[in-house]
C-alpha cells in the first residue's frame, strides 16, 4: 500500500512550529491535490495548507491544538484509495508523540537549564496523563517540577493539562509551590482569560516572533493580579491572536525605555492635491489614492535624512538596516490588528508605495497575508486617526526601535503668515506622535526626526504630478 506523508513546511523565516486548529478532512476522507487539508497557526499568521498527495486520508499524528514542529510528519493519505486501518493500537500515537517530545525536552534542556528545579518532567503519560510539548515546555521554563506539574487539574479531554490549565495554575502559584486548580469557568477565577504578556495599543501593532507562553512571569517576577469576577459578568477568553498581542506589548514595554514626541503638521496642500488627482489616479491606475502612501513617502525621506532611527539592538550592540521596510498597523474584521510590511519601500515612488498599501490592506482584510508579507519590517506607521484620534502614545514593535502615529486630519483655525501681514485662516492639521526606545535615540535624533516628517509633509508640492 503506498503511503504519503504529509509534513508540517516551512512557512517563513523564523517559523519554526505552528499549532493545528482544525482539521478539514476526517479519517477514511477522499483528498484531492492541493485540496485544503488542515489549518495551522503560526505566530505571524494562520494559514490553510493543501494536500500534496491524492488518496484517503488514513492517519492524523497531531489532533487540534497540539503544536507540530516544521518538518513533523503531520498526516499519512493512502493514494491507492485504501481505507483506514483499524484503531488495533490507541497507545501508539500518544507513544509516538511522546518520542518526539522526550527529543524537544531534551533539546531544551540542553539550551535552556532550568532555574527553578532540576526533577525531571514526564515526557508522555504519566499516572494517567498525557502532557504535550507545549505544556512541558511551559513548565520547563517555569521550573514546575514533575510532581507538581501531575497535581494540576486539566480540563482538556480526558483530564489532559493545557496551556491554559498551566498558565492559571501560575497565577495562583504559591511562592511554595503552588495548589492545583479545579473547578468550572462560571466560579473560578482561574477561568478569567490569562493576560499572558505578547502586534499594537490603542494603536496597536503585532510583529510575532515571541513565544505564546509565560513572558510576564519571567518579567522580574512580575505579577499580574488575579481578577475575581463579580455575578453577571460576562467571561470572555482572548483569541490566540489577542494573546500574542498581549504577550508582544508587555515585552517591548519591558525591553524598551518609551519616549513620545509630538508634532503638529500642517497638511493642506496634501488635501487639497489629493482631492484635485484622485480621480485621475484611480482611472489610470485602478487604485485609489488613500493619504497613507503620501505619508509613507515622507517618512521614507525622513528615515534616508535619520539612518539611525531604522535600526534594532541586539544586547549591546546597535544593527543599522540597510532596507527600509515600512510595517503598516492594520485593523483585521475580528478586532484585532496586524502589521503588513511594505518591502524596500525607498524603491518605491508614490504609485508604487499606493498600490503596495492598498494590496497589503486587502490581503490583511481577507486574511490571504503570507508569513513573509508581516516579517522583516524595520520601522512600524499606525493610523490612529482612522478611529479619530487626534494623537496617540503608541508602543514599539520589537525589535524595530521607533513607530509613529498617525492623527486624524482636522480643520483647524491657524495664523498664517504673508509678506503683507498675519491673518487668521482655515488650514487643514494633524499630530503626529512618534514614540522611540531611549536606549538608543535620544530625544534630539527622536525629536528631529518627527519634525523632519511634518517638515515633507507642509512642503508638498500642489502642482506635482504623477
Amino acid at each position: 500500500m503506498a503511503q504519503i506523508e504529509i509534513r508540517l513546511p516551512k512557512m517563513g523565516e523564523s517559523v519554526t512550529e505552528a499549532t493545528i486548529t482544525n482539521w478539514l478532512k476526517n479519517i477514511g476522507d477522499s483528498v484531492s491535490l492541493d485540496e485544503p487539508l488542515v489549518e495551522v497557526a503560526t505566530d505571524k499568521v494562520d494559514n490553510e495548507l493543501p494536500s500534496e498527495a491524492e488518496g484517503v486520508l488514513i492517519q492524523r499524528l497531531f489532533e487540534k491544538d497540539q503544536v507540530a514542529q516544521v518538518g513533523d510528519v503531520i498526516a499519512i493519505i493512502s493514494t491507492d484509495g485504501a481505507s483506514a486501518p483499524a484503531p488495533a493500537a490507541p497507545a501508539a500515537e500518544p507513544v509516538a508523540v511522546a518520542e518526539k517530545a522526550v527529543a524537544a525536552a531534551q533539546e531544551l534542556a540542553h539550551n535552556e537549564p532550568i532555574a527553578k528545579s532540576n526533577e525531571n518532567l514526564p515526557t508522555g503519560q504519566a499516572g494517567g496523563k498525557f502532557y504535550s510539548p507545549l505544556v512541558r515546555s511551559i513548565a520547563q521554563k517555569e521550573g514546575i517540577g514533575n510532581s507538581e506539574l501531575e497535581n494540576i487539574a486539566g480540563t482538556g479531554t480526558g483530564g489532559r493539562v493545557t496551556k491554559k490549565d498551566v498558565i492559571s495554575y501560575l497565577e495562583t502559584r504559591t511562592a511554595g509551590g503552588g495548589t492545583s486548580v479545579t473547578s468550572t469557568p462560571a466560579q473560578s477565577p482561574s477561568a478569567v482569560p490569562s493576560q499572558v504578556p505578547t502586534t499594537p495599543s490603542t494603536n496597536g501593532v503585532i510583529t510575532p516572533a515571541i513565544s505564546t507562553g509565560g513572558i510576564l512571569a519571567n518579567l522580574a517576577n512580575l505579577k499580574e493580579p488575579v481578577v475575581v469576577p463579580n455575578p453577571g459578568d460576562e467571561i470572555i477568553e482572548m483569541d490566540r491572536m489577542r494573546r500574542l498581542i498581549a504577550d508582544h506589548m508587555v515585552m517591548s514595554t519591558h525591553v524598551s525605555p518609551h519616549v513620545t514626541s509630538y508634532v503638529e503638521a500642517d497638511v493642506t496642500n496634501i488635501v487639497n492635491w489629493r482631492n484635485k488627482m484622485k480621480k485621475d489616479f484611480e482611472k489610470r491606475e485602478g487604485e485609489n489614492l488613500t493619504f497613507t502612501p503620501i505619508f509613507m513617502e515622507a517618512i521614507v525621506k525622513a528615515i534616508k535624512d535619520f539612518p539611525m532611527i531604522n535600526v534594532s539592538v541586539s544586547g549591546t550592540t546597535i544593527i543599522k538596516r540597510k532596507d527600509i521596510n515600512l510595517g503598516m498597523a492594520t485593523a483585521l474584521p475580528s478586532g484585532n490588528l496586524i502589521v503588513p510590511v511594505i518591502k524596500n519601500a525607498d524603491r518605491m515612488n508614490l504609485t508604487g508605495i499606493a498600490k503596495a498599501v492598498n494590496e497589503l490592506a486587502r490581503n490583511a482584510r481577507d486574511n490571504k497575508l503570507k508569513p513573509e508579507d508581516i516579517q522583516g519590517g524595520t520601522y512600524t506607521v499606525t493610523n490612529v486617526g482612522t478611529f479619530g484620534n487626534v494623537m496617540g502614545t503608541p508602543i514599539i514593535n520589537q525589535p524595530q526601535v521607533a513607530i509613529l502615529a498617525l492623527g486624524a486630519i482636522r480643520k483647524m483655525p491657524a495664523v498664517i503668515e504673508t509678506p503683507n501681514g498675519d491673518f487668521i485662516g482655515i488650514r487643514h492639521k494633524m499630530f503626529l506622535s512618534h514614540s522611540y526606545d531611549h536606549r538608543v535615540v535620544d530625544g534630539s535624533l527622536g525629536g528631529q526626526f518627527v519634525r523632519r516628517v511634518a517638515d515633507y509633509l507642509e512642503q508638498f508640492d500642489v502642482n506635482r504630478e504623477l
